[in-house]
């Protein structure tokens, strides 16, 4: 299957991951990742494949994290949900918190009425007990083009999820990111690259025979 009938609009769908203030931006729980998707102009690249999509006729899906203000539903089973809890401790609400700015998405992804929101309240990746899958099924998606952060953890845990789930997966390189740079480069061409299309994002563009890059000055 080449990729123009991959990303055939009517069956895809665009997942941004985290994309959020509390994540890449004022609020960033880890300031390192924040800073490298400022370097890598990583909200920019997200918004021109979410505006593409949604011109091509394809859906966009931001799958969020949205904690409760008491925490009920969160556990801090692992190193950085310690930290989120810590947080919670020392200042009574934590930056994914519902209501709070840090869990409103970033600007530059343009969403409309359009677009859907599916918030996870607990765990890593966005499949896991939420309705995503559901969603997706119910609107007749069968490849997802995976954007966000990080490739650390939520990328690749999203990717393997809907992989395990029957989707094709599409990553656009220049769309995702991780910390640090070198080791998300590593784990693109040693792991993802063995369960997703790798592309960048002019090559989607131009599946979609669509031409929004930037113009050279």
């Amino acid at each position: 299957m080449n990729l123009v009938e991959l990303v055939s609009p009517q069956h895809t769908a665009v997942l941004t991951m985290e994309m959020q203030e509390a994540v890449i931006g004022r609020e960033a729980l880890l300031p390192a990742l924040a800073e490298r998707a400022d370097a890598c102009g990583l909200r920019d690249t997200v918004g021109r494949v979410c505006g593409a999509a949604r011109v091509a006729g394809a859906r966009v899906v931001h799958c969020t994290v949205e904690t409760r203000p008491d925490g009920a539903g969160f556990r801090a089973n692992t190193k950085i949900f310690g930290l989120t809890a810590k947080l919670r401790r020392e200042h009574g609400s934590t930056p994914t918190d519902v209501g709070q700015p840090g869990a409103a998405l970033v600007p530059e992804l343009g969403v409309d009425e359009r677009d859907i929101v599916v918030p996870r309240m607990h765990g890593m990746t966005p499949f896991t007990s939420t309705s995503l899958d559901q969603i997706l099924r119910n609107l007749d998606v069968r490849t997802v083009v995976a954007t966000g952060v990080s490739v650390n953890l939520g990328v690749i845990g999203m990717s393997l999820s809907a992989v395990d789930l029957g989707y094709q997966v599409v990553l656009v390189r220049d769309a995702v990111t991780g910390v640090p740079a070198e080791y998300a480069d590593a784990v693109i061409e040693n792991s993802l690259s063995y369960i997703t299309t790798v592309v960048d994002a002019d090559e989607l563009l131009d599946a979609w025979h669509l031409d929004e890059r930037p113009a050279h000055t």
